[in-house]
C-alpha cells in the first residue's frame, strides 16, 4: 500500500500552495513516519522538502434514520501531512488532467 493515499485539495490548501511559503497537504497512511513521508513525496513529485508537520483527526460520529430505528456509526481516523517545499519548488497536482 503507498504512503501517501491522496491530495488535499481545498479552497485552504490551494491558497497555501500560492502563498510565498509553499504548503501542500496529503491523507497519507495512518502508520506512516515523516520521513517516509518526505521520502514518498520527493520520489512522486521530484521536488525537495523542507518539513513535514502530521497530525491525526478523529473520525465523526454519524447517524441516520431507517426503518429499524436510528443507526449509529463512526467514520475511520486520518492521518494528514502538511508538507513544506523548498524555494522554487512546485507540485501541480492538475498537470495530468
Amino acid at each position: 500500500m503507498s504512503i501517501l493515499r491522496k491530495p488535499l485539495v481545498t479552497e485552504k490548501m490551494t491558497a497555501q500552495a500560492e502563498t510565498k511559503v509553499k504548503h501542500y497537504g496529503f491523507i497519507v497512511d495512518p502508520n506512516a513516519t515523516k520521513v517516509e513521508i518526505k521520502k514518498a513525496v520527493e520520489a512522486l513529485y521530484e521536488v525537495n522538502v523542507a518539513a513535514v508537520r502530521t497530525l491525526i483527526t478523529n473520525g465523526k460520529r454519524k447517524s441516520r434514520h431507517t426503518k429499524r430505528g436510528v443507526v449509529e456509526g463512526k467514520r475511520p481516523n486520518q492521518k494528514k501531512a502538511f508538507v513544506t517545499l523548498q524555494k522554487d519548488q512546485v507540485i501541480d497536482f492538475y498537470k495530468n488532467i
